[in-house]
């Protein structure tokens, strides 16, 4: 894919993002004190699965839903589909990484009330996301740096609703089959002994949810078994799959008030160790005065 500078009033500046059919830039606008940041994506418009416009169309669907970027503008510049997204904060896979690969029970339960909360509110847009995985979830940035986000909908489809005794349901997804998928994200978060990669092989193979969850409280392997006992039309009680979790968050005695993530506190205390690092080096220049 050729690099270009400038899209419109737009400039490209650093890659922040891959896959196999497109790449996202951190682009500005305006000058000063009046630049705006964003995220641009660009599609080659020869690209042999073209993804964009359509991701496009379900991003305008689901404008005004918490926790859903905002498009900022679509068009076809210089032989690229282009998509101007409002820039958001890092993935929850980075910041798991942050974390030395190891989220507290405090921060994934904080964590997975809001992503049930996203994906309720995509469901309830009559759209299945059909790609849950810790890449497409990320952080806001300033007041809303303790939002998740939910990106990347290029394989998002419409709810289907079976209308003939003759379908194939096995080879479609459904509302089911993201639940069951977010459910693997939340786990996944709890095992730092698993790649995602990794985790997704033990799912295909069947692997059964008590040694996927072992070690965990066994509201993991509730909310598992709920997903899996849906049929294909059903719609989860997605407050019932919140409260599974909410309920474990007070029962250990979790702070209702003044809530942080695992990664707050830790950029804090690295903060707090630098000062006081700077601090003593300071006193030590001062004894030798």
């Amino acid at each position: 894919m050729a690099e270009v500078l400038c899209i419109g009033a737009y400039r490209l500046g650093k890659l922040i993002g891959i896959s196999k059919s497109s790449k996202i830039y951190l682009g500005t606008r305006g000058v000063g004190a009046e630049i705006e940041h964003f995220a641009i994506k660009l599609e080659s418009v020869k690209a042999k699965h073209p993804k964009l416009k359509h991701e496009n169309d379900v991003y305008k669907s689901l404008a005004g839903v918490d926790g859903i970027p905002f498009v900022r503008w679509f068009g076809t510049e210089f032989d690229y589909n282009v998509m101007v997204l409002e820039l958001l904060g890092p993935r929850l896979e980075d910041l798991f990484n942050f974390c030395d690969r190891k989220f507290s029970l405090n921060t994934v339960l904080l964590l997975a009330d809001q992503l049930i909360c996203r994906i309720e509110c995509i469901h309830a847009k009559s759209f299945l996301h059909r790609d849950i995985k810790p890449d497409h979830f990320l952080m806001g940035i300033g007041e809303l740096g303790n939002q998740v986000n939910v990106i990347d909908f290029g394989l998002a489809k419409s709810v289907h609703i079976p209308n003939g005794e003759n379908e194939d349901l096995t080879v479609q997804q459904s509302r089911r089959d993201d639940m069951e998928s977010l459910g693997y994200v939340i786990i996944y978060f709890l095992r730092e002994d698993l790649r995602w990669e990794k985790l997704m092989d033990m799912k295909k193979k069947k692997t059964t949810i008590e040694d996927l969850c072992s070690g965990l409280p066994g509201e993991f392997a509730t909310y598992l078994n709920y997903t899996q006992s849906l049929v294909f039309e059903d719609k989860a009680d997605y407050l019932v799959l919140r409260k599974i979790f909410s309920d474990l968050y007070t029962n250990k005695g979790f702070p209702q008030q003044d809530q942080a993530f695992d990664w707050t506190v830790r950029k804090y205390k690295q903060n707090r160790a630098i000062l006081q690092a700077a601090s003593d080096q300071s006193c030590v220049h001062r004894g030798f005065e």
